[in-house]
């Protein structure tokens, strides 16, 4: 009766030591990170110098500029045309709108689905 004791109590030592170990190696992979992400860092250039930050143009800050736009008119053409041969190379173009003033929904509508509005006009 007393080997079997003895055959439990050595088996837990054996899971004590292997747990000592792998917590040990756990230590030592982040003991090993923490070395290596200084060494890393040291090798970063440092923070910016106050010189170095950007300035305002002399005129100022520069506004935001708010204007109506409408579509360019997109050349006819005999065949369908691909979006490099538009002019803009794709990209709508645009000009400024002789109308400045906002458009505005009709009184009562807002133009969006659920959006509150009386509904079944």
């Amino acid at each position: 009766m007393s080997t079997s004791w003895m055959d439990i109590a050595a088996g837990r030592g054996a899971l004590g030591i292997g747990l000592v170990v792998v917590g040990v190696a756990v230590v030592g992979l982040l003991i090993g990170a923490f070395w290596l992400g200084a060494r890393i860092r040291r090798r970063e250039p440092g923070p910016p110098r106050p010189e170095d930050q950007p300035r305002l143009p002399d005129g100022g800050p520069v506004r935001e500029v708010r204007e109506n736009r409408e579509p360019a008119e997109i050349p006819l053409s005999d065949h369908r045309l691909t979006p490099h041969e538009l002019p803009g190379h794709g990209n709508s173009p645009s000009r400024t709108s002789g109308s400045q003033t906002r458009r505005r929904w009709r009184e009562g509508n807002s133009g969006a689905f659920g959006s509150g509005g009386p509904g079944g006009r």
